[in-house]
């Protein structure tokens, strides 16, 4: 199997794409800092024995979640999760095993009460197991684990473990033996699949790292009130080098000079054979459109997924789990009715497996299958199924196919999915649907502007740009600090102008001459008063506003009036994308 990953590191938004086999197989987007792996310095707020939980104030506005099931006290042998940041979550440990510690852990809670471990007001450091989601504040952990690139660290653990995805017997044991020899009291030890292959100072070096980033950690945690950050987890480019990019990788592109150098810098020191394979994009054009991205990621959002043979499947989230409708739409092609089931079915598996995958998708999942009367066909699914989920570093569980051919699975979910971070609720259809966030389309109009720049020549020299105000405003940035940035980076003067009428997804970008974009707009200038639409702002805190003046967008610098009404200002700045004034009253 080929395997690529593709960086698109941006000043606001990061991406990275991980291609299989020349497909699309995973999609990450970072635009603010993750806390999915960071640490907290946290403050009780509500112990609730009927939940047998604890409600918690990390500092992010919505309680975090801890189950006593999380906060067991070593001293009763409190077993760690193995999910290994979702890439090792089969590790198999030392004598016991994974199972024997479950059934450890179950008996522990059958007898101990969240309200004799936990009393409101006091302070406790936490690590974020699952981000934020919808209406749902953080989950959190007192059992900590700390990733690195060939092993993870475990605090207050006694255990060593090895990936299971580490096949060969031999070298489970070897890694094994490192394990134990490095491992100190009252530390576990998890030896990653990257650890394969890999000498003991290689490891040692890893374990080292942990041990001092532990260290630090705790001291920070003694000289720290709560609620306060005390460990902020790896960006999105540092967490793929670490958890991605690995000896299957073939290479990794990225087309941001300074990511490029940080990555050298940081494999000359824990893989410096993979240097090699890491490659600078310099082409004008941008690079998922050089890879053919744009288009899959735009399929990944869609509810229908179409087959190579014709037929579809139907995907639907919903709050309490994700239904897959498989269908055999256009295919007809089988020798009969139960082989035409058969292949679209097994092709149905492979690709299920692959959106979810692409997708995100986490929690309860239900497939409907397409009913198949032979009992050897239905395990050929299963058997599809099982394989193509091996890909994926999440733990999954499948059930069998029921009689009524629906089969019920779980996907450990860490975040909100993909769709989640890109899309938000519709205002029309009240929830129903979506359409993507002013934020997103604001990102892909860069792009768009950027391209459009590249190919400009005279007699044009800049670009108008009509949107949704919304958009409109998330493209200028505050006080039009992006705007600003964007005709630096193309040496293009940019007009951005807002249009009500527009649906938040739709935009227009046209190349002009400069005078005649400026011909065909009113003459604003310092203490001229205009009248426009107040609308509220996305930028301005406090529930500020901004308005909307023939198009042009301007930032209230006194008074916050209610949005949807008129008010006349007075300008203060003017600019070509933005200005700023205040309310006449």
């Amino acid at each position: 199997m080929s395997k690529e990953i593709i960086v698109n590191a941006g000043d606001r938004e990061t991406r990275i794409a991980v291609i299989e086999d020349g497909r699309l197989a995973e999609l990450h987007v970072e635009r603010a800092e993750r806390i999915v792996g960071s640490l907290y310095k946290a403050r009780v707020e509500n112990v609730l024995p009927g939940m047998d939980a604890a409600f918690l104030d990390i500092g992010l506005g919505r309680n975090a979640f801890l189950h006593v099931g999380d906060v067991l006290p070593p001293a009763a042998g409190a077993p760690f999760e193995e999910d290994d940041d979702a890439d090792d979550d089969d590790a198999e440990t030392a004598p016991g095993g994974g199972r024997r510690r479950r059934l450890l852990r179950r008996s522990h809670r059958k007898h101990q009460q969240i309200g004799s471990l936990l009393k409101r007001g006091q302070e406790v450091l936490v690590q974020v197991t699952k981000g934020p989601r919808g209406a749902k504040g953080a989950r959190v952990s007192t059992l900590i684990s700390l990733p690195g690139r060939y092993l993870v660290l475990m605090p207050d653990s006694d255990t060593v473990g090895v990936s299971r995805k580490v096949e060969d017997r031999a070298e489970r044991e070897r890694l094994r033996k490192i394990g134990q020899r490095l491992r100190q009291p009252g530390y576990g030890i998890i030896l990653r699949t990257e650890a394969e292959d890999k000498a003991e100072p290689e490891l040692a070096a890893d374990y080292a790292f942990l041990i001092g980033l532990w260290r630090n950690i705790q001291e920070a945690a003694r000289n720290a009130r709560g609620p306060t950050l005390l460990h902020r987890d790896l960006t999105l480019v540092s967490k793929a080098i670490r958890d991605i990019f690995g000896s299957d990788v073939s290479q990794l592109v990225l087309d941001d000079p300074d990511e490029y150098q940080k990555t050298h810098q940081v494999l000359s020191g824990v893989s410096p054979k993979l240097r090699g394979r890491i490659h600078l994009y310099t082409e004008p054009e941008p690079i998922f459109a050089k890879f053919g991205l744009e288009p899959e990621i735009e399929r990944s959002l869609k509810r229908k997924v179409w087959l190579r043979s014709g037929g579809h499947l139907v995907i639907d989230v919903t709050e309490a789990l994700t239904v897959v409708d498989v269908n055999t739409g256009k295919f007809t092609g089988g020798a009969n009715l139960a082989d035409t089931i058969l292949k679209t079915n097994v092709e149905a598996a492979a690709e299920i497996a692959r959106q979810l995958r692409l997708r995100d998708i986490g929690g309860i999942i239900v497939i409907d299958f397409i009913d198949m009367s032979a009992a050897k066909d239905r395990q050929q699914v299963i058997s599809t199924l099982e394989a193509a989920l091996k890909k994926d570093k999440a733990r999954t569980r499948i059930s069998p196919i029921s009689p009524l051919g629906l089969v019920e699975m779980t996907r450990k979910r860490t975040s909100e999915t993909v769709a989640d971070f890109l899309n938000e609720p519709c205002d029309v259809c009240a929830g129903r649907g979506s359409l993507p966030s002013p934020e997103t389309v604001a990102m892909a109009l860069e792009r768009e502007i950027v391209g459009t720049a590249r190919s400009i020549a005279p007699p044009k020299d800049a670009i108008i740009v009509r949107c949704h105000p919304a958009t409109g405003e998330v493209l200028v940035g505050e006080d039009g600090a992006n705007a600003d940035r964007l005709e630096q980076l193309t040496r293009v003067a940019i007009f951005i102008r807002a249009r009500p009428e527009l649906p938040v997804d739709r935009y227009e970008v046209t190349p002009r001459p400069m005078i005649e974009i400026e011909r065909g707009l009113p003459a604003l200038r310092h203490d001229s008063i205009v009248e426009g639409r107040v609308l509220q702002s996305r930028l301005q805190p406090g529930g500020r506003c901004s308005v909307s003046a023939d198009g042009l967008l301007i930032s209230l610098d006194d008074g916050s009036p209610t949005a949807a009404q008129s008010a006349r200002i007075r300008l203060r700045t003017v600019c070509r994308s933005w200005a700023s004034g205040s309310v006449v009253q």
